[in-house]
């Protein structure tokens, strides 16, 4: 198990501090947000400690998917959503707080006032090809 001594995250999956759990197992605890964007807005935290995606293991990536598809199920039938965001930001300036990866299931309400989104862009069909090639090269 790989923990960071001073992240609460990697704490709070670990069960070093309480949180109000709605599913664990090996690899993850799946959490309350203490700051819901809607009810029932979940947190699923690794318990070995990875910054962002790009730190996570192969492993945890694979399942991380997973659990959140059984709980999005289970949420489904115990609180009657209309739909449901997975968000999961990587670093400050995409919104990341806590450097610790985690995927936030928000269910979502009809009328609920929440807005997850962006502005789109409307780049040119050169522009995407240049973005492309510059991708795959």
């Amino acid at each position: 198990m790989m923990k960071k001594d001073d992240c609460i995250f990697c704490k709070i999956a670990n069960g070093e501090i309480p949180s109000k759990t709605l599913y664990e197992d090996e690899d993850f605890r799946v959490i309350l947000d203490l700051g819901p964007a809607t009810k029932g807005h979940a947190l699923i935290l690794p318990k070995d400690h990875a910054a962002n995606l790009l730190e996570l293991s192969e492993d945890t990536a694979s399942k991380v998917l997973g659990v959140a598809k059984n709980l999005a199920s289970k949420m489904q039938e115990k609180l009657h959503f209309d739909g449901f965001n997975l968000v999961q930001n990587n670093g400050e300036v995409a919104g990341q707080t806590v450097m610790h990866f985690h995927l936030h299931l928000i269910p979502r309400f009809k009328d609920d006032g929440q807005k997850i989104g962006w502005v789109p862009g409307n780049p040119t069909e050169e522009e995407l090809e240049a973005i492309r090639n510059q991708i795959v090269e």
